[in-house]
């Protein structure tokens, strides 16, 4: 192992790749192949750029604080030593530097960053207040991010699957059911609705759901005023007046016809009457 000190007076050692193990508090759960490929090539021709940073342990081995795409990187070369950069940090300080550098880097998702987020507040115990101190966000817009999580592991995967952003997930939280997030989700893709527009499809499903039980209530109510109609002309023809009833659905409206002969049972009783 050959070490020096960079121009900060910190320890850069040339380690074994063999020698270092993942951080078990690494964010990112995705890799892409094509960009660790590119990266390796980058690292080919040009030399790693940046350390790798690590911690040593106890039992002589070092643990990864930042740079797994690196190391990855590297493993695909199959180059035997990396340069590190060795940090003295504890477990939640390695766990914090994992999430920061993350956070500052492209291609981790923001369901990853959340998930960062809330291992970092309920593995150590500490509130959102100080877990966006210690990552320099704002606490909202933490708050935000953790609401992601909300929806559910298979409507994250449909999510960025379908390539939205972080505001149309947020967007989704407005809906109760997987079964409307899903049904929104795959509007948005098709139409490629903006964040603004999706907000609005969102609002008009929501309208939509609460004008159901009115809806279903008016119906209700038609066939009770319906089958009032109908039982009058039954109780007329019973009395023996020849009324006659026709029933037309056109569609927007149910269209009634009722015929009562003006010469009705009663006046031809009394007429027949008056001639006996």
């Amino acid at each position: 192992m050959i070490f020096q000190k960079n121009n900060r007076g910190e320890q850069v050692l040339n380690l074994p790749l063999g020698s270092i193990d993942p951080n078990p508090s690494q964010p990112r759960t995705l890799f892409d192949d094509d960009e660790l490929h590119s990266l390796a090539e980058s690292i080919r021709e040009n030399g790693l750029l940046q350390p790798v940073t690590v911690r040593r342990l106890k039992t002589g081995r070092y643990e990864l604080v930042s740079g797994e795409r690196r190391l990855r990187a590297c493993k695909l070369l199959g180059v035997a030593q990396i340069r590190a950069i060795a940090v003295d940090v504890d477990d939640q300080q390695s766990a914090v530097l994992a999430l920061i550098e993350n956070l500052h880097r492209e291609g981790l998702t923001f369901f990853d960053e959340a998930r960062g987020i809330y291992e970092l507040i309920y593995q150590w115990e500490i509130t959102q207040e100080e877990a966006a101190a210690k990552l320099g966000m704002a606490q909202s817009t933490l708050a935000n991010k953790l609401r992601l999580l909300r929806l559910s592991p298979e409507i994250q995967a449909l999510v960025s699957e379908k390539g939205l952003t972080e505001r149309h997930a947020r967007a989704l939280l407005k809906l109760r059911t997987p079964e409307l997030q899903r049904e929104a989700i795959t509007m948005i893709a098709k139409r490629c609705l903006n964040v603004a527009q999706t907000e609005r499809l969102i609002e008009g499903m929501l309208e939509e759901k609460r004008m159901a039980p009115k809806r279903l209530l008016i119906v209700k109510d038609l066939r009770i005023f319906i089958n009032t109609i109908d039982r009058a002309i039954d109780t007329m023809k019973e009395a023996g007046i020849e009324a006659e009833a026709a029933r037309t659905d056109q569609g927007e409206y149910i269209e009634y016809t009722v015929k009562i002969p003006k010469t009705s049972a009663f006046s031809r009783r009394g007429a027949l009457r008056g001639s006996s």
